[in-house]
């Protein structure tokens, strides 16, 4: 068991070369209750926070989520605004929702509290999978409305039923079982393999994914698997009642154990030889099959697009070696303030969004991009000296600055990538260094590099590829300038009022969300807040309200 877990948390250091974790922007939706608010609502989200919420998930496709969210929309008639209530309540008349039965308007006390628990303990049930006692429920509303002759109420029953009825039958398969179940198929060719895997909860597939692996052509179909379930359920943040295999897995027994003390209860690992679990792996080899031949196709060819981007890029600049790490930074401000400095990675022409990292300028006041960019990269490369030692000396990085590119690209010019080589000579490290050059519109016109110029056509794969790190680089530092300015506006607004220091400030944001939420508040919503006294309420309310005189 401990050796199984230190391979994991080796695998997720190391990276081997067919590692399946794909780690990159991709975080699966889940459904949010707001169940810590006064009236509730039903909202998309991609965070998990610790804020007594109800989550359903992960829908591993943007059309199953849509589609549960368009169904207790149009079934169940909850608020969408983000009032806040008691604070907010007959701020406004009733929206359109409301108007349209869409909505009870609990803005304007429409609807009790308790009417509207009533209504979000439906949708709980409906998203617990509970559909059949929904139905049921239903249906005798229906059947009592229509012999009260209600015949308008008891048709709105009977449109509900048949909703819920098909939205059902699409995620239904032959199984007698209503356990929670993960089916992993694999489908392998030559030196790449697919494995997919499909998400039964409740007798019903809520969602599937697959994953493509490669180098896999020494690997038997075992290790894959094993491999795979390893990792995969490392990372998830639910582990099924049964997991049901094609092939049985290396050292089955430790793996049930350690994945049963994950999910704090037993955990069954199936490899079925007949009945209704071997036609569900067959229905899943199947898809995994489909799968490969369609995305090994398409992944074949992007992988062609990024070698020949590369090898474009290699050629136009007469470089004999690799460009299987490129670092690329940015610097942004306003007017000198608040600068900030960005790193992306790109490893074999993708963007590997686990190494990248922000840095805030410390020594440099000013608009002086040049001593900027120096700073950014003395910090960036003295991390992997000290990483280097480390290494060295105890075999163990904890960091993940280890790694050395191939090459850097700066966005800017010839002064740019001065002030770099002008760091890496220092340190004495020996890292290629390459402008991106913008044209008058501040758009991707060149490469700068040994004093020259260099151009591609646009058409090409390698021009697109330069405008994409560009283009990333970019991105990445102006988010972080942003955040970053949001801040300081937020600390510079507080600090002016009088009796309002670190503690006090961290109190009103963890309630109120912003400045403009604290600025609307009612001096008894002030009081009320942790760290905050009647006097140094009066004193907040007062500032925002002499403010907007």
């Amino acid at each position: 068991m401990e050796a199984l877990i230190l391979e994991n948390n080796l695998i997720k250091e190391n990276k081997p070369k067919y590692n399946i974790l794909l780690k990159d922007d991709k975080t699966y939706p889940y459904i949010k209750i707001t169940t810590n608010e006064l009236y509730p609502r039903v909202v998309k989200t991609r965070k998990i926070l610790k804020d007594n919420a109800k989550y359903y998930g992960p829908y591993t496709h943007g059309i199953v989520i849509r589609e549960n969210l368009d169904l207790i929309r149009e079934l169940w008639p909850l608020r969408t605004c983000n009032q806040k209530f008691p604070r907010d309540y007959f701020k406004t008349r009733p929206c359109l929702n409301y108007h349209i039965g869409k909505c009870n308007a609990p803005c304007n006390k429409l609807i009790s509290e308790e009417e509207y628990n009533e209504i979000v303990s439906e949708v709980i049930k409906f998203l617990n999978g509970n559909q059949d006692s929904i139905l049921k429920e239903f249906t005798e509303k229906m059947n009592d409305a229509s012999k009260n002759l209600n015949f308008e109420k008891a048709a709105s029953y009977r449109d509900k039923i048949t909703a819920i009825k098909a939205l059902s039958e699409k995620q239904k398969i032959d199984t007698n079982s209503n356990e929670n179940q993960d089916v992993i198929a694999l489908a392998k060719s030559f030196n790449e393999a697919l494995v997919q895997i499909f998400f039964i909860r409740g007798g019903k597939i809520t969602g599937r994914e697959h994953f493509i692996l490669n180098n896999v052509e020494n690997i038997s179909r075992e290790e894959v698997i094993t491999a795979f379930v390893q990792q995969f359920y490392s990372e998830t943040t639910f582990i099924p009642s049964d997991i049901i295999l094609e092939t049985n897995l290396i050292q089955a027994d430790i793996i049930k154990t350690w994945l049963s003390s994950l999910k704090g209860s037993n955990v069954n690992i199936i490899v079925p030889k007949k009945g209704d679990k071997l036609k569900l792996v067959n229905m899943v080899s199947k898809n995994a099959v489909i799968m490969l031949e369609q995305f090994g196709e398409q992944m074949k060819k992007e992988l062609e697009k990024q070698y020949s981007a590369l090898e474009e890029i290699k050629s136009k600049l007469n470089i004999n070696f690799n460009l299987d790490r490129i670092e690329a930074y940015d610097i942004s401000n306003t007017n000198g303030f608040d600068s900030v400095g960005s790193m992306v990675v790109f490893e074999k022409g993708k963007p590997k969004y686990s190494d990248y990292r922000k840095f805030k300028i410390r020594s440099v006041f000013g608009p002086n991009d040049y001593a900027s960019i120096e700073e950014v990269i003395e910090r960036r490369f003295m991390r992997y000296l000290k990483e280097k030692e480390e290494l060295e000396e105890t075999g163990i990085s904890k960091e993940k600055f280890i790694k050395l590119p191939n090459m850097i690209f700066i966005d800017g010019g010839k002064g740019q990538i001065k002030s770099v080589q002008n760091v890496l000579k220092r340190l004495n490290i020996d890292v290629e260094v390459c402008g991106m050059v913008k044209d008058d519109n501040h758009r991707t016109r060149a490469l700068f590099y040994n004093n020259q110029e260099i151009s591609f056509k646009k058409s090409s794969e390698a021009f697109k590829f330069i405008t994409r790190v560009q283009d990333e680089v970019h991105r990445f530092a102006i988010e972080y300038h942003k955040k970053l300015r949001s801040e300081n506006l937020t600390k510079s607004v507080l600090d002016q009022i009088e009796g309002v220091g670190e503690g006090r400030k961290t109190s009103l944001l963890k309630k109120f969300g912003s400045i403009d939420e604290i600025r609307k508040a009612s001096l008894e919503e002030l009081e009320n807040t942790n760290k905050i006294n009647k006097k140094v309420a009066e004193s907040i309310y007062k500032f925002f309200k002499s403010e907007n005189l």
